[in-house]
């Protein structure tokens, strides 16, 4: 099996959403889903936390690196 990435979590957790939105699964199997739902949602956020890490040391201020708050305000999206 190849290696779980944030990519293919985000995509999976899609299809989840999508199967569940139909309302075709019976309440067991929208169960076995929706849990599957909350880990592979662990999974994302651990990612991401990683990565605002990582983007914390990073930073590069006045030609040294030092760590700047992540503020998600600032994005700009």
């Amino acid at each position: 099996m190849a290696k779980k990435t944030f990519e293919s979590a985000l995509k999976r957790l899609e299809q989840i959403t999508s199967e569940m939105e139909q309302g075709e699964l019976s309440l067991d199997k929208s169960l076995k889903k929706f849990d599957e739902g909350v880990g592979l949602i662990t999974f994302c956020n651990d990612q991401l936390e990683n990565a605002k890490a990582r983007v914390k040391l990073l930073i590069n201020k006045n030609d040294s690196l030092s760590e700047v708050e992540f503020d998600e305000d600032e994005r700009g999206d």
